[in-house]
């Protein structure tokens, strides 16, 4: 029996025998459920739109439950139109106001088929689970309509129910709350496998939208942990952060979405590179901004101003911590100034641009008064942004660096390996870690980088910590033996801009490597599944996402418009239910038209598996930790009916 003090602090909600036996009953029925259907995507790269229609679509799960229950009934015209509306409710109700002769009738007559779908989906869930997830105000309407049968006097309150919305004139507001039911119950559970920001526009709508997803969790990609770094205060995380940004010309993201004052930059920019025509910093424009029209010219001057500043506070990270092993990133002293080239890797290239105002030869990685000025002011900004911190903290508070789910292990980018196949071992702060020890290390430090007080005098090497699993030779989260953005920026001879990956993705083809990662981590290869993101699919030149004989799925599909063209897609969704596991493979995302119309496509579902039995609530993490809450009520149960604990009404 547990610790009497424990009984207890049980017995304080539940009092007696009938509160902790209606518990149990209530534990019971929960575990006798299907498992909901668990939903893992990765590499967002700021692509909200695309991404925001990928949960509201459930990734073509609700076009496939519309047409199961209208196929017979609907022209195929009508079964777009309600997988529209429930896509995006706002714009086909504006649509459909503008162009019916009876919006009220159209009203009523949608408004049965969500409930018809609503039904569909909320199959799995218990009816307090389900009144859980409609808004407040309108839980009572919606809970009645979900539950009504076919018996006639409850069919005709079923009418009476829509027809007073319609006549109320809420409908507007009911059909939107039940479409955004209809997507949130679709996805019992959703997975972000790394990487929401940078290239895309918006990774702060992305956040925003998620912040309010009633069940999420990350596992933090390179491109998130520099975005981390960057919110510590550390010099080379938001030198990156910035020209990442800069180069795909997301001003109403850095300034407006999270008022990052870029006026230094481009004061500085604008006076240090005035008559410089940065012809090789262009920005890539995938977006037009809304509020901060920066011309390209100037963004093109800060681009290359805060790249510069960047190779400097890299160069002094690097010789502050040989134990990197980044020697080989230390270009600037490697300029020969007289003939205009640069030696790297033993190969001499020509520079394509060798203006170099603020780098001074005789100490290449010093910056200048006003280069430092100028970080200090964006490093106050970066850490006085409220809407960045708090989305930072929720990565915190709903991220880790790996996670065990149901017998599935997720992370972003690699387990560092060698070529043999062993687990790499990596030397980090005077320790060496490798597999799941090091893993478990790094998430350790990345917390720390961010909670420790600043007066330990930890945050700043935690910082720098973080920038190295940014782009390190044995970070897991990136996963590439270099990362060559001097070479794309100044050299033409692509030949400089290849950055090889580690052994860890050659081995991953066969099932050994794979059967090694998931026995470190205590997972059985015969029943579990590795996710994993990072590296763009090739599926136009013949690459297949699943390696490992199975037993590995990269999920990395192309969301992000600037990685289509290699993908030839846009997007995975890998999808787990209770019966099988299916991979989605996306179209690319069409934006709304002014006419107010919108395409959407469905995407290509694939079944990978199909499960031998079932898989309930009890068969999962969840349905584990609902047991032992069974088996603590009943010792509970007991110790009230010997006495050892007083009843209470």
């Amino acid at each position: 029996m547990p610790d009497i003090k424990f009984l207890e602090l049980l017995s304080k909600d539940y009092p007696n025998i009938k509160a902790a036996t209606a518990e149990i009953i209530n534990l019971s029925a929960i575990l006798a459920l299907p498992k909901g259907t668990e939903y893992f995507l990765s590499d967002l790269h700021g692509e909200h739109e695309a991404f925001i229609h990928m949960l509201k679509s459930a990734s073509g799960t609700i076009k496939t439950k519309i047409d199961e229950h209208y196929g017979g009934v609907l022209s195929d015209s009508d079964r777009e139109d309600l997988a529209a509306l429930i896509y995006n409710p706002q714009a086909e109700l504006a649509r459909r106001r503008k162009n019916e002769a009876d919006f009220n009738k159209w009203c009523m007559t949608v408004l049965h088929r969500l409930v018809t779908i609503c039904q569909s989906v909320s199959t799995k869930y218990t009816r307090s689970k389900v009144r859980r997830m409609l808004p407040k105000y309108l839980d009572y309407a919606m809970d009645e309509l979900l539950h009504a049968d076919d018996e006639e006097n409850r069919l005709h309150y079923y009418n009476a129910i829509i027809k007073t919305i319609v006549e109320s004139g809420i409908a507007d507001d009911f059909i939107i709350e039940m479409a955004d039911a209809i997507s949130n119950l679709a996805v019992d559970h959703l997975h972000i496998i790394g990487d929401i920001f940078d290239r895309g526009a918006h990774p702060d709508t992305i956040l925003d939208f998620l912040m309010d997803y009633h069940d999420v969790d990350f596992q933090w990609g390179n491109h998130d942990i520099v975005w981390m770094g960057a919110a510590t205060g550390n010099w080379a995380c938001i030198a990156n952060i910035l020209r990442m940004n800069i180069s795909y010309n997301n001003f109403d993201m850095l300034e407006y979405g999270y008022g990052i004052n870029l006026r230094p930059l481009a004061s500085f920019a604008e006076k240090v590179y005035g008559d410089d025509p940065c012809q090789f910093f262009q920005p890539h424009i995938l977006e037009k901004n809304e509020y901060d029209q920066i011309e390209e010219p100037l963004a093109a001057k800060m681009h290359k101003a805060i790249a510069i500043c960047q190779f400097k506070v890299e160069g002094q990270r690097i010789k502050a911590h040989p134990e990197y092993h980044l020697e080989n990133r230390l270009i600037l002293d490697k300029i020969n100034w007289e003939n205009g080239t640069v030696e790297i890797d033993g190969t001499v290239y020509e520079l394509r641009d060798t203006n170099f105002p603020t780098v001074d030869p005789e100490n290449p990685y010093a910056l200048t008064e006003e280069e430092e000025e100028m970080m200090n002011a964006l490093e106050a900004s970066v850490l006085n942004s409220e809407k960045l911190q708090k989305h930072i903290r929720f990565l915190y508070s709903h991220g880790a660096l790996y996670k065990r789910v149901n017998g599935n292990l997720l992370y972003h980018g690699c387990i560092p390996m060698t070529e043999d196949g062993d687990f790499e071992l990596v030397e980090l702060n005077g320790e060496a870690f490798k597999g799941k020890a090091l893993m478990d290390y790094l998430d350790s430090e990345v917390r720390n980088a961010y909670f420790s007080p600043d007066e330990s005098g930890e945050v700043g090497r935690m910082g720098d910590l973080m920038w190295y699993l940014w782009l390190g030779g044995n970070s897991p989260l990136f996963g590439k033996a270099k990362m060559t953005t001097f070479e794309r920026l100044f050299i033409a001879d692509k030949a400089a801009h290849k950055e090889p990956t580690r052994p860890y993705y050659k081995l991953i083809k066969e099932r050994g490597p794979c059967e090694k990662i998931l026995m470190e981590f205590g997972l059985d290869p015969h029943r579990s599944k590795i996710l994993n993101g990072h590296v763009p699919v090739k599926i136009k030149d013949g690459e297949s996402p699943i390696k490992g004989g199975g037993l590995l799925y990269v999920i990395d599909g192309g969301i992000s418009k600037a990685y289509q063209k290699q993908t030839g897609i846009a997007g995975y969704t890998f999808i787990f239910n209770s019966r099988f596991m299916a991979l989605a493979q996306h179209k690319p995302y069409q934006p709304l038209q002014p006419d107010g119309t919108q395409e959407f496509q469905s995407p290509e579902v694939k079944t990978v598996e199909v499960l031998p039995e079932r898989m309930m609530v009890i068969d999962t993490d969840q349905g584990r930790e609902l047991t032992e809450q069974v088996e603590n009520m009943k010792r509970l149960v007991e110790a009230y009916r010997k006495g050892i604990l007083k009843e209470r009404y």
